[in-house]
C-alpha cells in the first residue's frame, strides 16, 4: 500500500508562512493524485488543497490565494505552501492519497498520521 507522512507543522504567527510535505513509499506515487485536508478541534474535517497526476490543482474557498499544493513525483512528496496565515487556519493538516482527485475526504484510501500547525502571537 502506499505511505504518507507529513513533516514541516509548527508554530507560526498571524500573517507568517509554513511549509508542508508529504512523503510518499510504498507504490508509484505519480499514479496518485493527493490532498491536504485538515481538522481543528471541534470541528469538521475541512478539505484544503488537491493536486491530479498531472498537476491540476483545486483549492477550498478559505484558502484559495494564500495556500499553494505542488508535487515532485521524482522525490515521492508533495507540498503544501502556505501563506498569510490566520488564526483560523490551526488545524492537524493530513496528506491523503488516491488514484482519482476527489474532494470528499471519505473516499481517500491513504491518509499520513498529520502534521500540527498553530497560527498564533
Amino acid at each position: 500500500q502506499l505511505q504518507l507522512r507529513e513533516s514541516g507543522g509548527g508554530l507560526v504567527e498571524p500573517g507568517g508562512s509554513l511549509l508542508l510535505s508529504c512523503a510518499a513509499s510504498g507504490r508509484t506515487f505519480s499514479n496518485y493524485a493527493v490532498a491536504w485536508f485538515r481538522q481543528a478541534p471541534g470541528k469538521e474535517r475541512e478539505f484544503v488543497a488537491a493536486i491530479s497526476y498531472f498537476s491540476d490543482t483545486y483549492y477550498g474557498d478559505s484558502v484559495k490565494g494564500r495556500f499553494t499544493i505542488s508535487r515532485d513525483n521524482a522525490q515521492e512528496k508533495a507540498f503544501l505552501e502556505m501563506n498569510y496565515l490566520e488564526p483560523e487556519d490551526t488545524a492537524v493538516y493530513f496528506c491523503a492519497a488516491d488514484v482519482t482527485l476527489t474532494l470528499e475526504s471519505s473516499l481517500y484510501d491513504f491518509w499520513g498520521q498529520g502534521a500540527q500547525v498553530t497560527v498564533s502571537s
